[in-house]
């Protein structure tokens, strides 16, 4: 990880921590596992940076992460554009349909653990649709968002994720 990506964790996880211990302010705290746990829903997804910055997902992809108490979490991404098989069926589908597929969708899930300390978030990948996916990524969060990058996501490069609490 270069130092520019680095320093994007610890400002954001600074940022988490500060609006952590704002929102708080007067009430009992709650662990980070305890405000991680629920539904979330994905805001954005992009790879790369600057002007190499792409949204492998389309402008407007749509996803999920659930996230329970016994450290299991959930997580499906897909592009909102794709088309629907002509055979109506998914065993029978053409190359290119399968290959929009693909392409244009990963699912995973696995353990999780948060450092209390440090408030990063491990993952560990049990399966996915992209079976060269495993290794852990690093996350800031408050009540209601969670924004992790991804130093080995599957398109390659790295990529920075953004989700809201669903409501």
């Amino acid at each position: 990880m270069n130092c520019g990506n680095i320093l994007r964790i610890a400002t954001i996880a600074a940022l988490g921590i500060a609006s952590m211990t704002s929102a708080t302010l007067g009430q009992p705290k709650n662990s980070d596992k305890e405000r991680f746990i629920g539904t979330w829903t994905l805001v954005s997804l992009t790879s790369g940076e600057g002007a190499n910055q792409t949204l492998p997902y389309g402008p407007n992809p749509r996803g999920t992460m659930m996230v329970d108490a016994n450290g299991r979490f959930s997580i499906m991404v897909m592009r909102s554009d794709l088309a629907k098989f002509v055979s109506n069926n998914r065993m029978s589908g053409t190359p290119d349909e399968n290959k929009a597929v693909v392409q244009g969708s990963i699912a995973y899930f696995g353990t999780y653990s948060i450092d209390e300390a440090t408030h990063v978030l491990t993952v560990n990948v049990e399966g996915s649709t992209f079976p060269n996916f495993v290794g852990g990524t690093q996350s800031s969060f408050d009540d209601n968002e969670v924004t992790y990058f991804n130093p080995t996501p599957s398109m390659g490069g790295s990529a920075k994720v953004t989700y809201r609490r669903a409501k």
